[in-house]
């Protein structure tokens, strides 16, 4: 079995001072065995955080990238940047990003392929609308975003962590059931797994985005498919995301 992976994402939240408290409870704290923690905070606390952890085993990402690696692109910063800092990961085709800065498979892929190129493992954001589902179009929709914007990395897509978002699910009060998020992940990993069917087909990480909290976290985890989680609001306070990550141990 792969290494399960709870990956928190910030968002434009947190000051220097909780940012720093939480990543030194996070530092340590005695994380589940097999469990990889990634945070993506605002980058301006990148430098001090990282400083902060120390060598308590937390990873970090940038929670976008260009996929351009210098350039007259104002507010933006490259995947190679974000590698020259220290970063490991970073986050691309988020819903937000996908919404309110109008970004297309196209884009998303070219941002993939520059984060792999400098050595980032990319997190490639998936997911349809609430329009999407009640028309029985979960699956079409998925299946288009998969070949347009992660299919054409063919083998490479091993080194890729899918993440589920169901939109629908995220922010609304509602949340996907854990047989819901079983049936979309086990579709993900087979499609990625006939993309690359030289590949095992456990070797595609999927993780789930849809607002997790520690009340749903351990039913999820009981599902095949599901290899951990993208965590937005409750990987701001300790307790909640701890409790999360505990969850996703191979022990739950």
């Amino acid at each position: 079995m792969a290494r399960r992976m709870v990956a928190g994402n910030w968002k434009m939240n947190m000051v220097a001072d909780s940012a720093k408290e939480l990543v030194r409870s996070l530092s340590v704290a005695d994380a589940p065995c097999g469990v990889d923690i990634v945070l993506f905070p605002p980058l301006i606390w990148l430098r001090e955080l990282m400083s902060e952890a120390g060598d308590g085993g937390l990873y970090f990402g940038g929670q976008d990238c260009h996929e351009a690696d210098f350039g007259a692109f104002t507010g933006d910063i490259s995947a190679r940047m974000l590698s020259v800092a220290g970063c490991s990961h970073v986050i691309v085709g988020h819903s937000e990003r996908r919404k309110f800065h109008g970004e297309g498979d196209a884009r998303v892929l070219a941002k993939a392929r520059a984060a792999l190129e400098h050595g980032l493992i990319p997190i490639v954001c998936i997911g349809e609308s609430l329009e999407n589902r009640e028309r029985g179009e979960t699956f079409e929709h998925l299946g288009r975003q998969l070949d347009a914007g992660l299919v054409p990395l063919g083998d490479d897509l091993t080194r890729v962590i899918v993440a589920y978002e169901p939109l629908w699910a995220i922010g609304t009060g509602r949340t996907a059931t854990p047989e819901q998020a079983q049936e979309v992940h086990e579709f993900l990993r087979g499609r990625l797994h006939a993309a690359a069917p030289d590949q095992d087909v456990q070797d595609f990480p999927i993780l789930y985005g849809g607002s997790v909290k520690p009340a749903n976290a351990a039913f999820l985890m009981e599902q095949p498919d599901i290899d951990g989680f993208l965590v937005g609001g409750a990987s701001l306070e300790f307790e909640s995301f701890w409790a999360i990550i505990k969850a996703a141990g191979v022990d739950g």
